[in-house]
C-alpha cells in the first residue's frame, strides 16, 4: 500500500473515531444530523472520498443513516458489533475507540461437565480451561464473560495474565486455529454474582451471546458465554436480498431462567 494510500486510510478512521465519541458522548443525540460532508471536509482538510469512507464506517455499525442525499442522522448511541464480526472483545473496543479493560475472577483447569462437552465435541469428564473476567469499556463495567477451552488450545491460556490483554489474541499467537464462530442471542436476568460485578440489581435484564468458535476444519475450539449490560452494547446482522439466509435462524423455545 502507498504511503498515499495509508494516510487515507489512517484520516478516514480517525474522522470515524471523532464521530464516534462525539456520538457516546450525547454531542449528537439520536435523531440529529452530522455535520455535511463539506463541513467535515473542511474541518478535517481532507477530500470528499475520505469523509464518505468514515460516514460509511459509521453506517455498517448501526450509528448512523444513510443520508441518500440528506445529511446522516444519529440512529443510535449503542457502540454495535456485527454479528458475523470479530470475535475479540479487545479489537472491538479499541475499533469502536473505547479502552477496554478486564478484572479476572479466576482461571482454572477443571473436567468438562456433559453440557460443556457436548459444545466442545469432547468425552465428559475431559479437561477444559476455564476463564471468568468482568469486562470493562473506558473503566467502567459492561459484560461478564465465560470462557472454556479444550486443554489443548486452553494451556496457553494457563501461562498467560488474562488481565494484560485479549486471550483471543494470546491464542492466535500460540497457534491456536480460530476461523470463525456462531452465536446465539438472548436475554437473561442478572445472577446474584452477574449482579454484583456489574453494580446493578440482581434480575436486571442482560443480553447474553453464547458463542462457538472453531478451527478451520470444523473442530470446536472455544465454548463462551458472554453477558452485556444492555446499555453496553448491541449487535448488527447486515442482509442482501437474495442471499441465502440459511445461517440465520430463529429459534423458539423455553424462556432462559
Amino acid at each position: 500500500m502507498s504511503q498515499v494510500s495509508e494516510a487515507r486510510l489512517q484520516q478516514y478512521e480517525e474522522i470515524a473515531a471523532h464521530l464516534r465519541a462525539a456520538i457516546r458522548d450525547g454531542e449528537y443525540a439520536p435523531g440529529e444530523p452530522l455535520p455535511s460532508e463539506a463541513e467535515l471536509c473542511r474541518r478535517f482538510e481532507t477530500a470528499r472520498g475520505t469523509v464518505r469512507q468514515a460516514m460509511a464506517t459509521l453506517r455498517n455499525e448501526g450509528l448512523i443513516s444513510s443520508g441518500q442525499g440528506r445529511r446522516s442522522r444519529v440512529l443510535d448511541t449503542v457502540p454495535s458489533q456485527s454479528f458475523d464480526g470479530v470475535i475479540s472483545f479487545t479489537q472491538w473496543c479499541v475499533s469502536s475507540g473505547i479502552t477496554p479493560g478486564q478484572q479476572t475472577q479466576w482461571v482454572t483447569r477443571r473436567p468438562a461437565d456433559a453440557g460443556l462437552a457436548a459444545a466442545l465435541d469432547i468425552p465428559d469428564r475431559a479437561p477444559v480451561v476455564s476463564v471468568f473476567r468482568l469486562r470493562l469499556m473506558d473503566g467502567t463495567p459492561a459484560m461478564v464473560e465465560r470462557l472454556n477451552y479444550p486443554l489443548e488450545a486452553g494451556q496457553h491460556i494457563l501461562s498467560f495474565d488474562p488481565d494484560s490483554g485479549s486471550i483471543y489474541q494470546r491464542l492466535l499467537d500460540s497457534g491456536v486455529d480460530i476461523d470463525h464462530a456462531t452465536r446465539t442471542i438472548d436475554a437473561v436476568g442478572a445472577t446474584a454474582e452477574d449482579a454484583a460485578l456489574l453494580e446493578v440489581p440482581e434480575g436486571t435484564p442482560l443480553l447474553r451471546v453464547r458463542r462457538r468458535a472453531f478451527t478451520g476444519e470444523g473442530t470446536p475450539v472455544e465454548s463462551s458465554d458472554d453477558r452485556y449490560l444492555p446499555d453496553k452494547a448491541s449487535f448488527t446482522l447486515n442482509s442482501i436480498r437474495g442471499n441465502n439466509p440459511s445461517s440465520v435462524s430463529m429459534i423458539h423455545g423455553e424462556m432462559a431462567r
